[in-house]
């Protein structure tokens, strides 16, 4: 598919999703699966990054980075980073536990993606504090669907 094609179905998807992107950001399962996740603890965003491409031609394998800022050192690193697509009719999609020991706080993998919506990365750090990230997916070819 040729990177202007590819421009103009982002484009043209983007304007048709609004309205679905301003009630997402409403959305309480979300909030639920949030709290899930820290336990309850207040969650920041920042500090994570997530990569991936804005439009991916299938759900089944979309390429996905995720990165924390953090030094790794005994005091101050990433305990755990878990990734969820709430779409997903099983939304948390992994969780990797980390340590000083991992050298750096990345991820690199594939995800099923089951429809058009935010990856979620949170990250968990040494100090018990919670951070954030997220990257908004157009797939257009589902996976994950139920039966």
């Amino acid at each position: 598919m040729s990177a202007d094609r590819r421009r103009f179905l982002v484009s043209c998807t983007a304007l048709a999703l609004v309205p679905a992107l301003a009630r997402a950001q409403q959305n309480p399962q979300r909030e639920s699966l949030l709290r899930d996740v820290t336990r309850g603890a207040p969650l920041r965003t920042g500090r994570v990054v997530v990569d991936t491409p804005t439009l991916a031609d299938n759900g089944h394998s979309v390429p996905l980075r995720i990165a924390v800022e953090s030094p790794m050192t005994a005091a101050d690193h990433v305990r755990r980073i878990t990734i969820l697509a709430e779409r997903n009719p099983r939304p948390v999609v992994a969780s990797y536990a980390l340590g000083p020991h991992s050298g750096r706080a990345e991820i690199v993998t594939r995800i099923r993606v089951a429809d058009i919506q935010d990856v979620i990365a949170v990250a968990e750090l040494s100090d018990g504090s919670f951070w954030m990230g997220s990257a908004h997916v157009i797939v257009t070819e589902l996976a994950c669907l139920e039966g």
